[in-house]
């Protein structure tokens, strides 16, 4: 009578399972630390690797393993199995990310007035951060056929009134002001630097908003610039729009009408 050969268990199911489980748990750590500010941008930026990594190394140990349980009848199934799920439940942000990429301009620094862009404080920028330097007339170019709703404004209202919308539109939303509000007494022109974060990733841009008053009218400018990374995914272009879109609300509020782009 023969005997049937004891199967074995797959170690490269079990692999896969460990891989993806610490890949999982080491992306949602890192994302709550950066989100708390606990973690600094450059070293989130390289766990993310890491973490983008690990799945990919889970699903490799998933397909060794499932070459076993198909060829030789190894054990391992549901170790496969969980692992190759959390691999690609982790890879899936970074697919969606690749895809913005691929599919927006590579812009970083989006100003609503590329001839004199409102100035951005640098006091607490480093070396390591993106530069900051005009925009180049392929970048130009770009913004404004990407994003076309990217404009200043002007507003037929007294200056303290449009600057107190400013200040409205600013509180409701967690920016940390690089200075105290300013105040409107006495001058023409203020600039309201603020740091902002992206909304998933918690990544830093620098905010700069620009009242002037010309005397026929009060403009309103802006400008977004990512502290890190090549490419802002759009992140830039629309924290204007949507800023500027509820100061537009703020200020019809006061008067009921409309501002002129």
């Amino acid at each position: 009578m023969m005997k049937t050969p004891e199967r074995q268990t797959s170690r490269a199911a079990g692999w896969s399972r460990r891989t993806g489980a610490f890949s999982a748990v080491l992306l949602l750590t890192v994302l709550v630390g950066h989100g708390y500010q606990l973690v600094e941008t450059p070293a989130f930026l390289w766990v993310l690797g890491i973490v983008a990594l690990l799945a990919a190394f889970a699903l490799l140990f998933a397909g060794f393993a499932f070459s076993r349980l198909w060829n030789f009848g190894d054990r391992g199934g549901r170790d496969l199995t969980v692992g190759t799920v959390l691999a690609l439940l982790v890879l899936v942000p970074f697919g969606i990310a690749a895809y913005w990429a691929a599919t927006s301009p590579p812009l970083r620094d989006n100003s609503t007035d590329f001839d004199d862009p409102p100035v951005l404080d640098t006091s607490t920028r480093t070396g390591d951060m993106n530069a900051l330097s005009p925009p180049t007339p392929g970048e130009r170019r770009l913004q404004t056929e990407t994003y076309p709703l990217v404009t200043g404004r002007s507003y037929n209202l007294p200056f303290d009134r449009v600057l107190e919308a400013v200040e409205t539109v600013l509180g409701r939303r967690d920016w940390q002001l690089a200075a105290p509000f300013p105040r409107a007494i006495g001058q023409s022109e203020v600039t309201i630097n603020a740091l902002a974060r992206s909304f998933i990733l918690s990544l830093p841009a620098d905010v700069a908003i620009r009242v002037t008053d010309d005397g026929d009218a009060v403009l309103v400018d802006m400008r977004s610039a990512s502290r890190y990374g090549r490419y802002d995914l759009g992140d830039n272009a629309a924290r204007i729009v949507d800023f500027l879109a509820e100061l537009d609300q703020e200020v019809a509020g006061q008067v009921g009408t409309a501002p002129a782009e």
